[in-house]
């Protein structure tokens, strides 16, 4: 096809042409109708302040961004880098973190990316069948391409998915797998995506609203607000109530975070506490007179401060306080639904051990508002092993149990902030709990090794101090959404974070985008 410049139309017919098509050169392509309603969207740009360039083939990392837009997400700056070759100054340095983070995106081979090589049309069929959800098919699949002996064995189920789905179909009737693709040719494509249902729901926006409850610990009043602020957070849970000797229940309630919650249409579930006091927990659940002491005091707390909910937080709950706990939990939820507030109660993993026999998870669940699930402490301060705080297999399995008891839509799971550097000695191992911010600057400090654990879901960082190996299993933006991403498939109520201001900020924009795909 022979090109033809704009420069040789009629100068108003130009002028007008100029003011509808965004560049002056896509009049002949094929893809024009689509690369202007890409353009318009933000999704696709020009090459130049008018250039488009329809024939040059895209990147790796431009496409990888292209998607990205087109789902609406967020560009994350990870604080751990996936790939050393995509560094944290470059300008997709954040786009292609976010489509690692929701499993869209992944590297050649660990830790190389290779942005800016060409993308072959067979990986963006795998890219598209993973990023619009499609359920891939076999490598048995039966392709109807003449030249399909040349499709990678591992492309298979993508192509055969997408093209059944319509959205890539081939020349002549050939795939061509491994030739680049052009940016028209990519508009075709995006064009199709954002017209199938998939795509008609991300057009919407649509999205569920979940509960995203953050604990208060070891901050001031004002610095639990600035925590908030940079945060996905809408649920506050200040430690404002402890059970005291004779069903005396504490408050420490503060005035200033009343008044900032209902300013900001955030809800309040005050924690009540027992401070790990496994012998006062006992005495209080012990007396039917004690327990319903406690629960007017806090029916009277919610009242007189307007908060919208209660959250119990009780630690090494003794077994023998089992049916106690429970019928504390219904008589509170009993009370306060009478007034429109909501009980929440803190449960740990079952571990089928006397750790966790004081919690009857089905009727807790039958009673509460919602339950939710520490998803940490895998491996605790003093274990003697050292190992993830929080992995993904553990998480899930944890999960997976919780909700043949309680109804998944009852569940919020708590993610952790922190994690430990172990260090291993002659005595064993000793560990030293770090924040996020703490983790990260000691792995930029002690110049890390990190590596990528599948099975974990996590990266696993380890260096030599005088002569003492260490090894972190860190949480980052990555380990975080995948855990928040399996969590969302299974229909939860939503997150809970121990605990607020340990984080780096770069998570909040990772668990936006969790929230934001998973309702796709």
């Amino acid at each position: 096809m022979i090109s033809i410049s704009i420069t040789s139309i009629p100068s108003v017919l130009a002028a007008n042409a100029s003011n509808k098509i965004p560049f002056d050169d896509i009049t002949n392509s094929y893809a024009q109708k689509e690369i202007i309603r890409l353009a318009s969207l933000n999704i696709l740009n020009g090459t130049g302040p008018r250039t488009f360039s329809p024939q040059k083939p895209v990147t790796r990392a431009e496409f990888t961004v292209m998607i990205n837009r087109l789902l609406r997400l967020e560009a994350v700056d990870s604080a751990i880098a996936a790939f050393t070759d995509v560094r944290k100054n470059d300008w997709y340095y954040g786009w292609i973190q976010a489509g690692l983070n929701l499993g869209i995106v992944d590297g050649v081979r660990p830790g190389i990316f290779e942005p800016q090589k060409q993308i072959s049309r067979q990986e963006v069929a795998a890219l598209i069948v993973r990023a619009t959800k499609m359920k891939a098919g076999s490598t048995s699949s039966s392709l109807p391409f003449v030249d399909s002996n040349k499709v990678a064995s591992w492309a298979i189920p993508y192509v055969y998915t997408i093209h059944k789905n319509s959205i890539m179909s081939g020349e002549g009737n050939k795939f061509r797998p491994n030739d680049a693709m052009t940016r028209q040719e990519t508009a075709v494509v995006l064009a199709r995506i954002l017209d199938s249902p998939f795509g008609v729901k991300v057009s919407k926006g649509q999205q569920t609203s979940v509960i995203q409850m953050g604990w208060q610990y070891d901050s001031t009043t004002t610095q639990f607000i600035n925590q908030i602020e940079s945060s996905n957070i809408n649920t506050l849970v200040p430690r404002w109530f402890y059970l005291e000797n004779n069903g005396v229940v504490s408050d420490n309630s503060n005035k200033e975070l009343m008044t900032y919650a209902s300013k900001h249409n955030k809800k309040i579930w005050a924690m009540l506490g027992n401070r790990s006091n496994s012998e006062l927990t006992h005495t209080i659940l012990s007396s039917s007179i004690t327990r319903n002491k406690v629960i007017q005091q806090l029916t009277s707390y919610v009242k007189k401060y307007k908060l919208a909910g209660i959250n119990v937080d009780f630690e090494s709950v003794d077994p023998i306080d089992r049916d106690n706990l429970t019928a504390f939990i219904s008589a509170l939820s009993n009370e306060l639904h009478k007034i429109g507030a909501v009980t929440s109660i803190d449960v740990s993993p079952d571990l089928g051990t006397d750790w966790t026999d004081g919690f009857d998870y089905a009727k807790l669940g039958k009673s509460a508002d919602y339950v939710v699930l520490m998803s940490y402490d895998e491996h605790w301060s003093t274990s003697p092993k050292a190992g993830s705080v929080s992995s993904l297999p553990w998480v899930e399995k944890a999960l997976n149990k919780l909700i043949l008891s309680v109804p998944a839509k009852k569940v919020i799971v708590a993610l952790p902030f922190y994690t430990r550097d172990w260090s291993y000695t002659s005595k064993g191992v000793v560990s030293d709990e770090l924040s996020l911010l703490l983790q990260n600057q000691r792995i930029s400090a002690m110049n890390a090794k990190l590596s990528w654990n599948n099975t974990t879901g996590q990266y696993v960082a380890t260096y030599s101090k005088q002569g003492t190996k260490h090894s972190i299993w860190a949480e980052d933006s990555r380990s975080l959404s995948i855990k928040a991403h399996m969590a969302a498939k299974k229909g939860i109520a939503g997150y809970g974070y121990w605990y607020m201001g340990a984080e780096s900020r770069d998570i909040w924009a990772a668990l936006r985008n969790v929230v934001k795909y998973s309702a796709y």
